[in-house]
């Protein structure tokens, strides 16, 4: 199933009118999804780690709310923290890069002091980090249709990132995608692509003449596919970004990148899945 956005972008150009969009999506999930189920508040626990969500810019506040949704999911405890600070950074044993403005939340990590003891976080520490749709532009070791000095990424996923593959805001849809590693596969899983990137290829390979890279050492282990858009949501929702790709969703050891907006809909799952099966087991191997 596919739901065009077109009507609700029509007078926004650009991502920064985020609220709205946001209060658009919640509307549309709201009505749109199957019930999940009322949510029981777990007897207090004793948190083992901390999970960040950087709040620079973008649907942080989203996160978080999700987070807190999956927490009453799981086995165990969490403490969940904003991150704007590189003191706030460092109580984080894990880390979400949000969607929004990649340009904007670069900039704005350069100036207060963050962009390296991110990549220290991402590509040195290898703590687990989950970046949706800008988030995942940032996490790229390489991205495309990027200005030259005119943003810095963080890096940590071997791949080569489009931006914009599908068009403009006006060409962002709704897709809702069968994922077998999340709970309840049998649901699809309601997936939003605003502006969306998308991974041109894995790397290692040469760098386009108009691709910025991330300096410093390059991720752990091999670049996993985890999701793949349909052929035939590809075909009707078109390919404003030349050649096709289909990758939507990658995993490189402790980092995972998605072009959608798991955020931008009130199922949990796939922050469920992450702090399950990505950061716990992480932390308790450590």
């Amino acid at each position: 199933m596919l739901l065009s956005y077109r009507q609700s972008f029509q007078h926004k150009d650009d991502i920064g009118d985020y609220c709205q969009l946001q209060t658009t999506t919640f509307k549309r999930h709201q009505t749109s999804l199957a019930p999940l189920g009322k949510l029981q508040t777990k007897d207090k626990m004793t948190a083992e780690f901390t999970v960040g969500v950087l709040a620079l810019q973008g649907a942080f506040i989203e996160h978080v709310n999700l987070l807190k949704a999956a927490r009453n999911a799981v086995s165990f405890s969490y403490d969940i923290i904003e991150v704007r600070t590189v003191e706030e950074l460092n109580k984080c044993s894990a880390l979400i890069i949000p969607g929004g403005e990649s340009t904007t939340i670069s900039l704005v990590a350069q100036r207060t002091g963050l962009l390296e003891p991110l990549r220290e976080f991402v590509k040195v520490q290898r703590k687990p980090t989950w970046g949706t749709c800008a988030g995942m532009i940032l996490l790229s070791e390489q991205a495309n249709r990027t200005k030259k000095g005119g943003q810095e990424l963080i890096g940590g996923l071997d791949v080569r990132i489009n931006r914009n593959q599908f068009g403009g805001q006006q060409e962002s849809f709704e897709t809702f995608l069968d994922l077998d590693f999340i709970d309840r596969p049998e649901e699809k899983f309601p997936s939003l692509f605003i502006r969306a990137p998308i991974v041109e290829s894995l790397l290692p390979g040469t760098p386009l003449e108009d691709a910025v890279s991330a300096p410093g050492e390059h991720g752990e282990g091999q670049v996993k596919a985890l999701v793949r858009l349909p052929k035939k949501t590809i075909s009707e929702v078109g390919n404003a970004g030349g050649e096709t790709t289909d990758i939507v969703a990658v995993q490189q050891a402790n980092v995972v990148g998605m072009s959608f907006h798991p955020e931008l809909s009130s199922d949990f799952r796939m922050h469920q899945w992450w702090v399950e099966k990505c950061v716990y087991p992480a932390i308790k191997n450590a």
